[in-house]
């Protein structure tokens, strides 16, 4: 199988097993890995020490995770990351790289485990190009396990092997379930406070950062749970807020239609334009004309006496 994805549909389709690439502990100092990718998953666990690990989504935009003691990030085949150490905190780690081929065994496949795991389902069904989690121990422990076992010669197929992996997923499954659920309350809050703000400030010249600061988290952080709680990006949400005030203001107060751009935090009138016919299909000017033609056609109404 090409695919060493973990969240290709067809493992919940047909029966597939687990295939190690590569597997090793190793213990890092100075470093800086160029950004590749590989068509396997990968598990990097890190037993002590720290290290930044850095995702490329696009050209010129990274996401940098700091991974401690006693955590572990999940990457997805063919995302493209490197592995960040500096001089003041070496570290140890523990990689597993794995893909998957359809096998008949009588051992469960990855499918007959999702079946009758909810939270294995649940995993595998939510693609993500990258999980971070930590571990109370359970996780290392099984890890460990796995990789010894896989040191044995032409163990590869073993049972063993096989039902140590079974473990490792659903465990880490598991994990990822109590955390979703433990942060789903936390989740809410910081969105309600970002809302909160970006209407208190939407006059201002104001940037994600700026949001996630008000708030004590990590941009990142705060847009994923922000687009996962709304379906929308922090940036979204505020032109969307500033589009409706910027209406609220042509409809009701007589500003200048080149001033509203100021009224509502956006510093070039040309985009505020752009922006407003983007979300109305008018623009601001005729959006006025057509709401003073309709107050004049209704005050003309009014004083209209029967004949």
């Amino acid at each position: 199988m090409g695919n060493g994805s973990l969240f290709q549909q067809s493992l919940l389709e047909d029966h597939y097993h687990p295939r190690f690439v590569a597997y090793y502990f190793k213990q890092w100092h100075v470093f800086t890995m160029p950004f590749h990718c590989h068509d396997a998953t990968e598990i990097m666990y890190m037993i002590s020490g720290r290290a930044t690990i850095e995702i490329e989504f696009a050209p010129n935009r990274t996401e940098r995770i700091v991974l401690k003691k006693g955590e572990f990030v999940l990457l997805d085949s063919n995302v493209p990351h490197r592995l960040v150490v500096d001089a003041q905190s070496p570290c140890r780690m523990l990689n597993v790289e794995f893909t998957f081929q359809r096998q008949s065994s009588p051992l469960p496949s990855i499918k007959q485990l999702a079946d009758e795991d909810p939270a294995l389902l649940e995993l595998l069904s939510v693609p993500s190009q990258y999980l971070v989690q930590r571990d109370p121990d359970e996780v290392y422990h099984t890890l460990k396990s796995l990789v010894l076992e896989l040191d044995h010669e032409d163990t590869g197929d073993r049972p063993m092997v096989r039902l140590l992996f079974a473990q490792l997923l659903i465990r880490i499954a598991r994990l990822r379930r109590e955390a979703m659920s433990g942060i789903s309350q936390d989740a809410e809050r910081y969105v309600k406070k970002s809302i909160m703000f970006m209407q208190h400030n939407y006059d201002r010249d104001i940037q994600v950062k700026d949001i996630a600061g008000a708030v004590n988290l990590h941009p990142g952080y705060l847009q994923r749970i922000f687009r996962r709680q709304t379906g929308q990006t922090l940036m979204e949400y505020l032109t969307m807020h500033r589009m409706e005030k910027a209406k609220m203001l042509l409809l009701h107060t007589d500003i200048p239609v080149s001033d509203i751009a100021d009224y509502v935090g956006i510093n070039s009138r040309q985009y505020f334009h752009v922006l407003f016919k983007k979300h109305t299909q008018s623009t601001p000017i005729s959006f006025r004309k057509t709401v003073d033609t309709h107050r004049w056609n209704l005050s003309g109404k009014d004083n209209l006496s029967p004949s």
